[in-house]
């Protein structure tokens, strides 16, 4: 049996327990699923950029780590561009959560990819979770035999947070840091910086940071002077 043939490591914040889940609670479910049994159903999840995608497949195979199930995410949207035959090898794996799937739908040699890992995964009881920026009706899959697999599990879209939402995802992400988020900083930020949750995200680990190096808590006055507005 082939290798895998690289290591991705997770981010160490993407666990279930630091994503806000107002709106999502049944997908989580489904994830949580994917990552401890075995034999479920494909899973499409679809959103914009910065929606929490990548942090939902990463918290699941970092679940399915701890659940002593071998598992592996990979990011499709890499530079260079990965090959097909990245694949080979994971359909042994108890879960597979495959990001950014539009990057490599309609190119042929990727789709007998595709087709091959879940008819192995399917044999072997394994999972499949996949996440695109479109949902599968608006996915061009020229392969009709994996258009139809991927196309027969369940798919959701992940729900954007509104803005009382992503203050609490700030805050959320903030105690996993080790430190408390201010409502007025929050919204602060919220205020100034009209970004995606994912975008946010960086921005507070960088002001983190920041109030690290300068001995500071992340203040309205403080956070200014970091921002130059």
């Amino acid at each position: 049996m082939q290798q895998l043939p690289l290591e991705v490591r997770l981010a160490d914040h993407a666990v279930f327990d630091s994503f806000h889940a107002a709106g999502n609670e049944l997908l989580l479910h489904q994830l949580r699923s994917a990552a401890t049994l075995p034999g479920q159903p494909p899973l499409w999840l679809w959103a914009p950029s910065g929606q929490g995608k990548s942090h939902l497949l990463q918290a699941a195979v970092a679940l399915a780590d701890e659940s002593s199930r071998r598992a592996a995410y990979l990011p499709l949207d890499s530079s260079p561009p990965l090959p097909a035959g990245v694949l080979e090898g994971m359909g042994t794996l108890a879960l597979v959560c495959l990001d950014d799937l539009q990057v490599v739908t309609g190119q042929p040699e990727w789709e007998r990819a595709l087709f091959r890992l879940h008819e192995e995964l399917r044999n072997n009881a394994g999972n499949l979770v996949v996440a695109s920026r479109v949902p599968p009706a608006e996915t061009p899959i020229g392969l009709a035999d994996l258009a139809s697999r991927l196309k027969s599990g369940t798919t959701f879209r992940v729900q954007a947070l509104d803005d009382e939402g992503r203050l609490r995802a700030l805050q959320l992400r903030a105690r996993f840091r080790g430190f408390e988020l201010p409502d007025e900083t929050g919204r602060y930020l919220l205020a100034r910086v009209g970004r995606g949750v994912a975008e946010l995200f960086q921005l507070l680990d960088e002001l983190d940071r920041a109030a690290l190096a300068a001995q500071k808590q992340l203040t309205i006055p403080f956070v200014r002077q970091v921002l130059g507005s």
